[in-house]
């Protein structure tokens, strides 16, 4: 699998409203339309935030339900879902940060935010070490990989220690995320830096915001990613006054990929290089 490099599409994220790009999903039929079509441009793995009828960011559980039951309602479709555990501005509690990762068997991964910081030197991103330890303690429990998000060096510290306790298992898969005002900045210097402290064996993506997407892809293949990800949940345009679309991004993303020289995982080698059990239908 070596010559094998998956593509995560992240649909829709949390904040950014349609107004500003008008194809960003906000539904579950839409999350779900769009995941389908990343899937079939190329992408692995789809990583899924929910918004509410207001289009604000949700923890709905029902809404998660509805949008992985849409998905897997497509029958050819193998894609890996990945749900976020991020919370909402203003903040949930705990336990609705995870409800749905014990509610719908058929999520197979949930971002696991390694640690606390101040986003955008705006509002906390609040991730307390009693939720970090109950987080893992939920995905060990329902059959979760965690997706460690690691937005600074710190943040590998974090994980090397939940590790130890048990909490996390022992085969990591860290998606280092570059350009985040209060986390490390895009830069190949930084993202070098994040890779030279991974523990042996352990698979890891990378992408960097907005107009850093593409120097940071380009950077994650040189350094040998595993994965690259791809979206508007993270960059909203294609070019200078051209807005992307998810399929747009991920089909950008499986040209470079071809073009670097590798090439570009299904799904089911995508879980294998990340140590997931082959899907099965509930």
């Amino acid at each position: 699998m070596k010559d094998k490099v998956f593509i995560t599409a992240a649909l829709t994220g949390a904040v950014t409203p349609k107004d500003i790009n008008p194809n960003i999903p906000l539904t579950p039929e839409e999350i779900a339309v769009d995941a389908y079509n990343c899937w079939k441009a190329g992408a692995a793995m789809v990583h899924l935030h929910m918004r509410d009828e207001d289009g604000r960011g949700t923890m709905d559980s029902k809404r998660f339900r509805k949008a992985v039951e849409l998905i897997r309602g497509y029958k050819d479709c193998d894609v890996i879902i990945c749900c976020t555990s991020s919370g909402t501005y203003p903040p949930v509690s705990d336990e609705e940060r995870m409800r749905h990762f014990t509610e719908i068997p058929e999520i197979e991964m949930g971002s696991y935010d390694a640690g606390t910081f101040n986003w955008g030197c705006d509002v906390v991103f609040d991730n307390t070490p009693k939720f970090l330890e109950s987080l893992g303690k939920c995905y060990m429990a329902n059959d979760v990989k965690p997706e460690l998000e690691i937005f600074d060096l710190g943040m590998m510290g974090n994980v090397k220690h939940y590790m130890k306790k048990g909490v996390l298992p022992p085969n990591p898969y860290y998606q280092f995320v570059l350009g985040v005002l209060g986390g490390m900045e895009s830069s190949v210097a930084n993202m070098k830096t994040l890779v030279d402290n991974l523990p042996e064996g352990a698979k890891w993506s990378a992408f960097g915001i907005g107009r850093n997407h593409m120097p940071m892809m380009f950077a994650a293949l040189a350094l040998g990613a595993d994965g690259i990800r791809v979206g508007l949940e993270d960059n909203v345009m294609y070019a200078k006054d051209v807005p992307a679309t998810n399929v747009m991004l991920v089909e950008r993303a499986a040209r470079v990929i071809n073009e670097y020289g590798k090439k570009v995982a299904t799904a089911a080698e995508a879980r294998e290089i990340l140590s997931l059990p082959p899907l099965k239908r509930l």
